[in-house]
């Protein structure tokens, strides 16, 4: 038996805060952000909406998509490095959010990649069985509490949001193929928040210097991702024993349009094989990949027994991918 989703959901906040709208705060005008980007908008979350309010969002609408309760999970995971708390994890909240009082939960941090750590993670954690069963795997986060909207190197890139599926067993080849992930310590200052943590507590020094804010090196990153990227396809594409032309829908890690763009000009991909939502949500961290998922699912853009591929990048630097075989007929939903 595979490990297949079962259901797929999101969900992005109400307000919309607009390249436009964006740039006249930067005093660089809201083309530059969409020329350098292709990020038109992005959603940010109410003052009262936390990591663990999105996560639990998007796992209802997950659950009512597979046709379980809360009740009939195992399992769940959270994949954020925007968590309500230090402690307690935000999976935890969220199982109470849910009341899915027989599941085990807990969190996992590989920033953008995060997603595609629980879900390899998780798929292992069923494959030995008998338990977990049925697992709800969740990427949410809330960017807009750490980034310092006076960087615009930063701040124009991201959204909040959240992403989740519901996986259990499926037969007859369906579900995951195959997988890879990686990670490159010696690169860890290329995406980071300094402050917060066990080696720069919060003092007034360090709040008044933003060294809680979200700090990367664009170009670092940029050229780090134009390596790991095409290989992690490469990678995929032995585990499914499948060549590029069989790949149905190839679901990227939303960093940056224009990256996009030239990855798939690298790999040589058809029009409309790799699906994108940057432009209308920008990057939303680990929610970036599930919530994509789940928008090529509600526009019927997948359909049982498609090849599809998970990749993404992240900090750490950390990276991850998966190839799936489809298994829910077209819509999902």
């Amino acid at each position: 038996m595979n490990t297949a989703i079962l259901g797929t959901g999101s969900y992005l906040p109400e307000t919309v805060l607009t390249s436009a709208e964006l740039g006249r705060r930067l005093g660089i005008g809201g083309q530059w952000i969409v020329d350098k980007t292709r990020i038109v908008e992005r959603r940010v979350a109410h003052p009262d909406e936390a990591a663990s309010d999105l996560a639990t969002q998007a796992a209802q609408q997950a659950l009512q998509a597979a046709g379980i309760t809360a009740a009939d999970l195992d399992l769940i995971v959270v994949a954020t490095s925007t968590p309500d708390y230090p402690i307690p994890s935000t999976a935890c909240l969220v199982q109470a959010n849910l009341g899915a009082s027989r599941a085990a939960a807990f969190d996992i941090d590989a920033v953008c990649s995060g997603f595609l750590y629980a879900l390899v993670s998780t798929h292992a954690m069923l494959s030995v069985g008998p338990f977990p069963r049925t697992a709800l795997v969740i990427g949410s986060d809330v960017y807009s509490r750490i980034l310092d909207y006076t960087d615009r190197k930063t701040c124009v890139l991201f959204g909040d949001g959240a992403g989740a599926v519901v996986l259990g067993q499926s037969g007859n080849g369906h579900g995951l193929l195959g997988s890879t992930l990686g990670s490159d310590g010696t690169t860890s200052h290329y995406v980071r928040i300094p402050g917060g943590g066990s080696r720069l507590p919060a003092t007034k020094e360090s709040l008044a210097g933003g060294e809680h804010y979200f700090k990367m090196l664009g170009r670092e990153v940029r050229a780090l991702a134009g390596q790991v990227l095409p290989e992690l396809v490469r990678e995929l594409m032995k585990c499914a024993e499948a060549d590029l032309e069989d790949v149905d829908l190839l679901v990227p890690h939303q960093a940056n349009g224009v990256m996009l763009e030239d990855l798939a000009d690298t790999l040589g991909l058809a029009p409309g094989v790799m699906h994108l939502t940057v432009e209308r949500y920008g990057n939303t961290g680990a929610a970036s990949v599930p919530i994509t998922l789940d928008d090529a699912v509600r526009k019927g853009l997948l359909k049982r027994d498609d090849l599809l591929f998970l990749i993404a990048f992240g900090g750490g630097m950390t990276w991850g991918g998966a190839a799936m075989r489809w298994a829910l007929p077209k819509g999902g939903v």
